[in-house]
């Protein structure tokens, strides 16, 4: 689940496995590019904690960070 807080999206991301996390990022690295807005993310073995915020609009919660919220949870579903 995808928490909002103090202007930023936060959602911690857990894979069997480190390859499931790095493919997971491999795959949503080609929708972040078609968009043009870039996760600030941090990746451990198998958790990826990733944060979103618009910093062109004053580091706030935008539909864009809604739209790659969305498109993270769709890829992520592949995994489960």
């Amino acid at each position: 689940m995808w928490t909002e807080s103090e202007n930023k999206l936060c959602k911690t991301f857990v894979f069997k496995s480190f390859e499931d996390a790095m493919a997971f990022m491999q795959m949503v690295s080609i929708e972040i590019s078609a968009i043009n807005h870039h996760p600030e993310w941090t990746n451990v073995y198998n958790r990826l904690e990733v944060v979103l915020t618009t910093h062109d609009a004053g580091n706030t919660v935008t539909e864009l960070d809604r739209r790659l919220a969305n498109i993270m949870d769709e890829v992520f579903q592949q995994f489960n």
